[in-house]
């Protein structure tokens, strides 16, 4: 299925895999890293593995599974340290002006619900400085939404446990490490097939609530 991709296929979804809006990559750390900064697009950093020390513009903040941070354009940023550790880096193309950067803990965010019982954590969105996307970990409980579609155009990264995803009469397995795109409109399921949540990193454009779903004949999906 063209818009999955499963653990180890690369490169993960940018322009070359028809995805203009952002460019997922892996990025792994031994030890220090050499200084990054992009001219052009914003970057949205989760750590999936290890541990480590980074600085953000200005900021000094510890690495370890859950940390987060908005990297505006133009912003500098260094792993000082790393120990298997590993990242998830989306840019975000043709990013709005944004104010600063920012570092955020998964852990200190608040939960709040979407559709079919599912739950969320907000991470980089505008409320704290993000204007272009939102950043956010899902959490699924096992059952099958019903199916539905989104106005904003999404990346997703399967952080934890198994499932499908069913689009147009077509299913691909979920896991660990599997990337998925899923562009505005299109009608689609994730599930989780058990036996325990899914957890899922997406980020979308434009920035709004993950909450916010549409059934295929166009009415509102209720919580």
């Amino acid at each position: 299925m063209r818009y999955c991709l499963q653990p180890g296929d690369t490169p993960l979804f940018g322009a070359e895999r028809g995805c203009d809006e952002f460019e997922q990559r892996i990025l792994q750390f031994s030890d220090a890293g050499e200084p990054q900064v992009n001219a052009d697009d914003d970057e949205l950093l989760y750590v999936l593995s290890g541990v480590g020390a980074a600085t953000v513009g200005d900021t000094h903040t510890e690495l370890a599974p859950g940390t987060a941070a908005f990297v505006p354009r133009g912003t500098p940023w260094r792993v000082e340290g790393g120990d298997g550790l590993e990242i998830l880096s989306v840019l975000v193309r043709r990013p709005l002006p944004a104010e600063g950067h920012a570092v955020f803990d998964l852990a200190a965010s608040e939960a709040d619900s979407a559709t079919a019982g599912r739950m969320f954590r907000l991470l980089a969105n505008p409320d704290a400085g993000c204007p272009s996307v939102t950043q956010f970990v899902g959490y699924i409980p096992i059952g099958r939404a019903p199916d539905h579609f989104h106005t904003y155009d999404e990346v997703v990264y399967v952080l934890e446990g198994e499932g499908a995803l069913h689009i147009d009469g077509e299913t691909a397995r979920l896991t660990a490490g599997t990337s998925v795109h899923l562009p505005a409109r299109l009608v689609h399921c994730l599930e989780n097939v058990g036996p325990g949540e899914m957890q899922v990193l997406g980020v979308f454009r434009p920035a709004g609530s993950p909450a916010e779903a549409y059934y295929p004949d166009g009415t509102r999906a209720q919580y």
